[in-house]
């Protein structure tokens, strides 16, 4: 699949600024720090996605980004398009000209690749960054249930 780095760094930045938007707008050093992301990379990558109107930007002291849309309105294969990434799995990325042989002739298993890029491609655009955002918090409060019954458990021994 040739979704790389690009397209997976655009949807872990756009699901760390939902997830904490809600203190404000979201700083790319911010997001940068928490995923591990170089600065100058995450900055390409925001330029695209307020260019398709995915992020709005705030300048100036306390600037940073948000949300432009409800993340319920962006299915993951806006973000990936956004960045100009594409979800092609075969070798000659679905350009008929480009055929996987170079003689003009697909590849004996061109058409397993083909629909393979095919049904990535659905299940990304059938999951939200709000979906995303759920399972996130769905996560956090399942590990953060077991601290909490252990220092109800501490407390009730004492």
């Amino acid at each position: 699949m040739k979704l790389t780095t690009k397209g997976r760094y655009a949807v872990t930045a756009m699901l760390d600024l939902a997830l904490h938007q809600y203190d404000g707008v979201v700083t790319v050093a911010d997001i940068a720090q928490r995923q591990q992301i170089s600065v100058a990379y995450l900055e390409q990558l925001f330029g695209r996605l307020r260019r398709h109107g995915l992020v709005d930007s705030v300048r100036g002291p306390g600037g940073g980004y948000r949300l432009a849309v409800p993340g319920a309105e962006i299915p993951l294969t806006r973000i990936v398009a956004a960045v100009n990434e594409s979800i092609h799995t075969t070798q000659c990325g679905g350009d008929p000209t480009l055929c996987c042989k170079g003689d003009g002739k697909q590849c004996l298993t061109h058409d397993l690749w083909e629909e393979l890029g095919q049904r990535i491609a659905q299940y990304l655009d059938s999951i939200t960054l709000a979906q995303l955002v759920e399972e996130q918090h769905r996560k956090e409060a399942a590990q953060a249930a077991p601290v909490k019954m252990a220092q109800t458990v501490l407390r009730s021994a004492h």
